[in-house]
């Protein structure tokens, strides 16, 4: 059954053209992803295939009886309580228990968060198809705009399994990537939307193979054809791909230089950047950070909810050393923004000792969106009021994909992700070495997920994170700290994907054994200390990356030399720097082999 069939569509905004000359069809099955740098008219698009907005040009026409719902990105619920906006039923009662939405059932929906009117929009999706399509109100067509945001982990992956199930067609746009594989993995049609510069393009998966996978690749294919200067959207997407492919085991750091001989994939954006990744130093400004960072000792927190104390977590014991990359986990309302704040010191705890370094310099990237001047230009915006926009901002907002003429654009002309972009970038251009990050990939792009975690790669300070994004946490994170029920917090072996098999056994969900808890002050220590045997964890982690940074220096001079080399024809000068070069080369060897050795170590 044919749900939609868009042909010729074109839109187009004052200041530019969205999409033209659009064609696609989703029929009853198809999985279809949308994609594209914040701004370039995704959501719009969904709003097209239900309906909702009219193009400029081209036509759009509906299957006979086609059901078709959407999830807005900011619903907009009517009056009544959550429970009346639902209804009744073993179903509603099991898909609200998933999505934690149980606990809002007598609260009036326009009492609720943002967040929370999401995931009960959500829920009223989901328990309207009923898992399986065949129920009485079942759609044949389902819109999801950034489903995954304000979800936890075991959420997420709940998401995922019970799409997967459903027998209607999938339409969505999200920045998990993760979620995206999963689901343009099928044994039915699947395909990516790439939206691109006013273009789209589409990428068709063959039978059981990733549609995103296959957009990747054909991404390459093209922008290699069509400009070489694309090096830095190229080189995000590369170290993207290796990882991909060298599959969950082997996802821990290994050496930036070696995955230049991955598969070039690249991913669209504004063209002419005019700033190399690898030429931008990233860090360079950053306030040196001393042997103390941040520790917690025996911290709790806890409130009074109708005169009684409600204990959030407690005990909670954590060194955050220099160098640090620390991941927080755990489900909604278990305080990992309330352990963010206190560790930023934006809350004081209410039991136990925080100890701060005098060095520490914070910049805190939270989930609320901080007021935005509407007249003020993305530059000054990121420069602040007591100076002049430098060239610094110039390249900062560069590498997050504000180009020349996006930068002196007024704030009122960003798209939603265009402002989350820019409140990450203002939060970078203070130059902390502590940076703590609260949910930062909601409503971002590909793209900018892509140039924070390469923009991470190379920061020398110490990182905090709670995100809900598997992939980001996978690539900026060594050390998983979760949060458990009743309020205790322990590191997990395995990362994400560790605790998240522990909490399915728990849960009863599988066979696999439950993890016993172990001691509290032993495992909550986010970088173990020192033992006399070598060199501490967090020593190594520092020393890697140290390494890893002098090897992409050491790779770019090889690089440099060698077409020094190439253009050269006297035989005197040849014989000059091919001794230069041979020495470039031995130092990169060396560097090469003391990485080797400290991954071991690592491991």
């Amino acid at each position: 059954m044919i749900c939609v069939d868009v042909s010729g569509v074109r839109l187009e905004q004052p200041d530019k053209v969205l999409f033209e000359d659009l064609d696609v069809t989703v029929t009853r099955g198809d999985r279809v992803a949308v994609v594209g740098v914040n701004g370039s008219g995704k959501t719009t698009l969904l709003r097209i295939l239900t309906g909702a907005l009219q193009p400029d040009r081209g036509q759009v026409r509906f299957g006979r009886g086609a059901r078709i719902t959407m999830l807005e990105q900011d619903p907009v619920l009517p009056p009544g309580t959550v429970a009346e906006y639902l209804g009744d039923g073993w179903e509603i009662a099991a898909v609200a228990t998933s999505l934690g939405v149980q606990p809002l059932f007598d609260r009036q929906t326009d009492e609720l968060s943002g967040g929370q009117a999401k995931r009960v929009a959500l829920a009223k999706v989901l328990v309207d198809n009923a898992g399986t399509g065949d129920a009485e109100n079942a759609h044949d067509m389902i819109v999801l705009d950034e489903p995954t945001n304000h979800l936890d982990l075991e959420a997420i992956e709940w998401l995922e399994s019970r799409l997967v199930s459903m027998s209607a067609a999938l339409v969505l746009v999200t920045h998990d990537r993760h979620a995206l594989d999963r689901l343009t993995t099928q044994v039915g049609p699947s395909k990516v939307v790439e939206l691109d510069h006013g273009r789209a393009f589409i990428h068709q998966a063959a039978a059981g193979s990733s549609a995103y996978s296959t957009y990747l690749d054909a991404r390459a294919e093209r922008v290699e054809r069509e400009a070489q200067e694309e090096s830095t959207r190229k080189i995000l997407a590369r170290k993207e791909l290796a990882w991909l492919r060298r599959g969950a085991p082997a996802r821990t750091s290994k050496p930036k230089a070696r995955l230049r001989t991955a598969t070039e994939i690249v991913s669209g954006g504004p063209r002419d950047l005019g700033v190399r990744a690898n030429d931008l130093e990233l860090g360079a400004g950053t306030t040196r950070l001393g042997s103390q960072v941040v520790e917690l000792l025996d911290v709790g927190q806890r409130f009074e909810t109708d005169g009684d104390p409600v204990t959030i977590f407690r005990g909670v014991d954590l060194v955050i050393e220099p160098g640090a990359r620390l991941a927080v986990v755990g489900p909604n309302g278990s305080g990992k923004t309330t352990l963010l704040d206190i560790i930023a010191g934006r809350r004081a705890a209410a039991l136990g000792t925080v100890k701060v370094g005098t060095t520490v310099v914070v910049g805190y990237a939270d989930q609320h969106s901080s007021s935005l001047d509407p007249e003020l230009t993305v530059r000054r915006t990121v420069a602040g009021p007591l100076r002049e926009p430098d060239h610094e901002d110039k390249a900062l907002l560069e590498k997050f994909w504000f180009d020349s003429t996006a930068q002196y654009a007024p704030v009122r002309m960003l798209s939603g992700g265009e402002k989350r972009r820019l409140q990450l970038v203002m939060v970078l251009a203070r130059q902390p070495n502590l940076l703590i990050l609260d949910e930062p990939t909601n409503d971002l792009d590909l793209d900018t997920l892509r140039s924070l975690e390469d923009y991470l790669d190379d920061w020398p300070g110490a990182l905090v994170v709670a995100s809900h994004d598997r992939s980001f946490l996978d690539r900026v994170a060594d050390h998983v700290l979760a949060i458990e029920p009743g309020g205790s917090m322990r590191r997990v072996p395995g990362g994400v994907g560790g605790w998240l098999a522990e909490r399915a056994a728990q849960a009863g969900r599988t066979g696999a054994p439950t993890s016993s808890s172990p001691t509290r002050t032993a495992s909550t220590r986010g970088k173990p200390k020192a033992s006399r045997s070598g060199p501490s964890p967090s020593t190594i982690g520092r020393r890697l990356r140290e390494t890893e940074q002098s090897m992409v220096k050491a790779q770019k001079r090889v690089d440099d030399l060698q077409a020094e080399l190439a253009a050269m024809t006297d035989h005197t000068a040849l014989a000059e720097r091919g001794t230069v070069l041979a020495d470039a080369q031995q130092k990169l060897d060396s560097l090469e082999a003391e990485w080797l050795e400290l991954a071991e170590l690592a491991e």
